[in-house]
């Protein structure tokens, strides 16, 4: 009987065992897994079919290595693809093309006709102490040996030139003995008539730049150093082409460095080629290739810039010569060109002789004429050389050079 009861403690502690070791085997697998990291691995797979529900989250982080250029976020990944390159592309180009299209090839230079007129107020400036001051003398009630000394004084401080000087105080003096009483217009009228004629106003001044038979007309442009002969040279082809002329332009400054440069930039603003050569080269062999290229492209007019020579050198003076000899081969020069700095003064004139017994000159440019109260110049170096001032220069403007009016530039001396 006792084996019996102990038989059946052990068959129930035995089965009570196995129950437990069951019950807490589950427990630990249920265990592992609700402690184990939620990766959810079958998710990437079907990405292609299911990136709009399943992924909204993890999408975040997915869609930045798929699509590095737009890292905006996993809902406009789609887009990204849609920002086509053209369409960025497109723009760019488009108003680069418009601009090239809307922007003139060429400058187009102010018209020439009444050009001095227009800068008259910039000229009457600089010149009150000619013209203002003679009036001024000449308005004093009483005109004794004094006032015409002043008066003298005046115009050679001007420049006037001593003939020029003692012929115009002589004018002056006669006629106004026979006004007797005089009102302010009728002295200004009566010096205005005596400059006018002094000036004269029955000289060609006229720049020749009309295409002939035997080619293009040729003008060359002289003068030394400083004077602002480039300047003048490329002002000059704006002047012309402004009055419906073609112009090919000759850098023969082959000595003064970026000279050819300086140049050609003045040239390509009009639309004007320039012939150039080597730095240090012969001037004659570039003036002689200008006037060849001008005669191949059936251009109206060739404006060869020379060297600045200095007038004290003679083997330089003697080249300058030369170049207008071997533009000659081509056909005749028609125009010789002297630019002077009228700050200058009676130097000046010292250089027009120099330049008149090496070429002939047949016009003068008198450049920044804005600058000084010497305007009697004009007077002094047309009756020093016995030829016209044609183009005068009134400032730094590119349309500042303007033909030389007797008229308006007496007015504008006058105030």
């Amino acid at each position: 009987m006792e084996y019996v009861i102990l038989a059946v403690v052990i068959a129930v502690v035995a089965i009570g065992a196995i129950t437990g070791l069951v019950v807490s085997g589950k427990r630990r697998r249920e265990l592992d897994r609700s402690s184990r990291p939620p990766t959810i691995t079958a998710p990437a797979k079907p990405e292609p079919g299911t990136t709009a529900t399943a992924p909204a989250k993890p999408a975040e982080g997915a869609a930045e290595p798929t699509a590095p250029p737009a890292a905006t976020g996993a809902t406009q990944a789609p887009e990204a693809p849609v920002v086509e390159e053209p369409a960025v592309e497109e723009p760019a180009e488009e108003p680069t093309a418009e601009e090239a299209e809307a922007a003139p090839a060429v400058e187009v230079p102010e018209p020439t006709a009444g050009r001095l007129v227009r800068l008259r107020s910039r000229l009457s400036r600089s010149q009150s102490t000619l013209g203002k001051g003679l009036l001024t003398l000449l308005s004093r009630d009483r005109l004794d040996e004094d006032t015409w000394e002043e008066i003298e004084e005046t115009l050679l401080t001007a420049d006037v030139g001593v003939g020029a000087t003692q012929e115009l105080v002589d004018n002056l003096r006669t006629r106004v003995k026979v006004l007797g009483t005089r009102t302010p217009d009728e002295l200004r009228g009566l010096l205005r008539e005596e400059l006018v004629k002094l000036i004269g106003t029955e000289a060609d001044r006229t720049v020749r730049s009309v295409k002939h038979e035997e080619g293009p007309a040729v003008v060359l442009v002289v003068g030394v150093n400083g004077v602002g002969k480039t300047t003048t040279t490329g002002k000059l082809a704006r002047v012309l082409v402004a009055d419906g002329r073609k112009v090919v332009l000759g850098a023969a400054d082959t000595f003064r460095a970026a000279a050819a440069d300086q140049l050609q930039t003045w040239g390509e603003r009009v639309g004007a080629h320039t012939v150039r050569g080597p730095e240090g080269g012969d001037p004659a062999s570039v003036a002689f290739d200008a006037v060849k290229q001008g005669i191949a492209d059936g251009v109206d007019t060739v404006l060869i810039d020379t060297a600045g020579r200095l007038h004290t050198k003679t083997g330089l003076m003697d080249e300058l010569g030369k170049v207008k000899r071997v533009v000659e081969k081509h056909g005749p020069v028609d125009e010789v060109l002297l630019v002077l700095d009228a700050t200058t003064g009676q130097n000046g004139l010292v250089q027009a002789r120099v330049f008149a017994e090496v070429v002939d000159i047949t016009g003068i440019v008198l450049t920044k004429l804005d600058g000084t109260a010497k305007g009697g110049i004009v007077i002094s170096v047309q009756r020093e050389l016995g030829v016209p001032v044609k183009l005068i220069g009134l400032g730094e403007g590119a349309d500042d050079l303007a033909p030389f009016e007797p008229g308006a530039f007496v007015d504008a001396l006058l105030g």
